[in-house]
């Protein structure tokens, strides 16, 4: 499996998540979307449909009538109603229920950086893991540093 560590240092979740999105749906795939607590989901919810990319992204709740049919589920936990092999971990926290889809991004800012290099490190330490880094540049590119 893959794990893609997002260091979100211009840009919050919310900007960065719609162009991840957007393209695991191109591919015809589906992202289980994972977030501390329901004020969180409320929110990124809200904002993927107030900033989501110039196309429209359709997205939905865990819990809600037809999760299980959303390309883009947000939910508070690692379930994937919606049978999305691809899961966003946007709250910067790491959940090892994530090494049982086929790939994660882990999405972090400057208050969880400890706890990334800490998953990064167990990461690294794994032979069926293929972890890497990304960082913004000074256009807002995405640069992989590892």
């Amino acid at each position: 499996m893959r794990v893609d560590f997002y260091q979100l240092a211009r840009a919050p979740v919310a900007q960065v998540l719609p162009r991840i999105a957007v393209r695991i749906l191109g591919e015809g795939g589906r992202l289980l979307v994972t977030v501390g607590d329901e004020e969180a989901a409320r929110a990124l919810d809200r904002a993927l449909w107030v900033d989501a990319p110039t196309s429209f992204l359709p997205h939905g709740r865990a819990g809600a009538e037809g999760a299980a049919d959303q390309p883009v589920l947000i939910a508070t936990d690692c379930v994937a109603a919606n049978g999305a092999r691809n899961l966003a971990l946007a709250d910067g926290a790491w959940r090892d229920e994530a090494l049982g889809f086929d790939r994660a991004f882990h999405f972090f800012d400057e208050e969880s950086v400890a706890a990334a290099r800490d998953a990064w490190r167990m990461l690294k330490a794994r032979a069926d893991v293929e972890p890497r880094y990304w960082r913004q540049d000074e256009d807002g590119r995405w640069q992989q540093m590892a």
